[in-house]
């Protein structure tokens, strides 16, 4: 079986492990038991009609006493591009906008809140090319371009936060190109924008030929549904991204990426649930799914023969909670839609019982930080 016939982890589990051993691999692998979202039966059958993997789960808090539950629907949609690579621009676009329109109207019917998208989700992945023509036309202001427009109409239609991937040209600045996320408000209004921070330089991701580190640090916007920030793609790989999304005050951080099998696949359902635990927060990591064939052919310089496609992109979203318990993954080789329903209170239910925050030594790190990014830095090694 390859990789691209691999439907998931979870299947494999259910069909191998008898019944009596499983629950207890699904503690292991993935944290207590989560509870089955009891999804309307209407989105159950539009999924199936529109072939797309759709699935939902639910993340409990403990009751208190002064504090009412903060719940929330998270909705994390993955996508193979619709058309060919070398197919008209807008008509991709197009394409793709029809698609995932139809995923979040399903997630409406869920009662999804908070909706975000894959990374580059208007677009195939072309950043591998090393080409400008014709990838850089998908570039589109954050502001007023056709997907942000898009995305405010899905916002006020269906009172729905929505985080928006996207390749963004900063017009203002000489027509810049970035890799940036939108955050349109359930109320419509474009909220802001957060640009990646890390750009890979790894295999067949040559990126910074089109864009290069983002210049807005961790925002954190505050949406009727609570606090939340978006890490995007290469930002997982680094620890104190994570962390400074948390210090402003993220509560859910999502992070739409798009990555491949043979290069990231064994590291992903760990990074973003560390993330989750170390950071008393929720974490939702969301990868395309599928292979794009570019017509002409790329070498990245790695000693490999040049080849048509970047790797087969395995999807497997998922969504992570500060206890450490995650949801089982999307399909590796569908389309899907991820529902989750989080009571944000677990935040500092965690972070109470095992207080990370009030025992990191920040003081501590800030300093030593500080000395380590200067040319005459010595380290602090001690000899015999």
């Amino acid at each position: 079986m390859s990789g691209e016939d691999f439907e998931s982890l979870e299947k494999v589990l259910e069909t191998c492990v008898p019944e009596a051993e499983l629950r207890e691999v699904r503690r292991l692998l993935f944290g207590k038991q989560l509870k089955k979202l009891n999804l309307p039966q209407s989105a159950l059958d539009a999924a199936e009609e529109q072939d797309f993997d759709l699935k939902g789960y639910v993340f409990e808090a403990s009751p208190e006493q002064l504090r009412p539950p903060r719940t929330v629907r998270v909705g994390l949609i993955q996508n193979k591009i619709v058309l060919p690579t070398d197919a008209p621009v807008l008509e991709q676009i197009t394409a793709l906008h029809k698609r995932v329109g139809e995923m979040v109207e399903v997630a409406a019917i869920c009662g999804v809140n908070i909706v975000c998208f894959q990374e580059a989700w208007t677009m195939p992945f072309a950043f591998c090319t090393r080409e400008r023509e014709p990838w850089t036309e998908f570039a589109e202001s954050a502001e007023d371009g056709l997907t942000t427009r898009f995305c405010i109409q899905l916002a006020k239609k269906y009172n729905m936060v929505v985080v928006s991937p996207i390749l963004e040209r900063d017009e203002i600045h000489g027509g810049t190109l970035w890799n940036t996320a939108v955050v349109v408000s359930n109320n419509g209004n474009v909220l802001g924008k957060s640009r990646k921070n890390h750009i890979p330089r790894v295999g067949d991701f040559n990126e910074s030929t089109y864009y290069m580190e983002g210049n807005t640090s961790h925002p954190v916007f505050q949406t009727q549904f609570g606090k939340i920030a978006v890490n995007i793609c290469y930002g997982r790989h680094h620890p104190l991204n994570w962390l400074m999304y948390s210090i402003h005050g993220a509560e859910i951080i999502f992070n739409p990426s798009a990555t491949v099998g043979l290069l990231s696949e064994p590291i992903w359902p760990i990074e973003a649930r560390n993330a989750a635990i170390a950071n008393h927060c929720f974490t939702c990591a969301i990868n395309r799914v599928g292979t794009e064939y570019f017509k002409n052919e790329f070498t990245s310089g790695d000693g490999k023969k040049a080849h048509h496609d970047f790797g087969h992109f395995y999807g497997s979203s998922y969504v992570a909670a500060p206890d450490g318990s995650r949801s089982p993954g999307l399909s590796r080789t569908r389309d899907g839609l991820l529902v989750t329903e989080m009571d944000l209170n677990l935040n500092r239910q965690v972070a109470d019982k095992w207080n990370f925050k009030m025992t990191g030594r920040y003081e501590m790190y800030a300093e030593e930080l500080k000395k380590a990014i200067q040319h005459d830095f010595k380290p602090n090694i001690v000899k015999e």
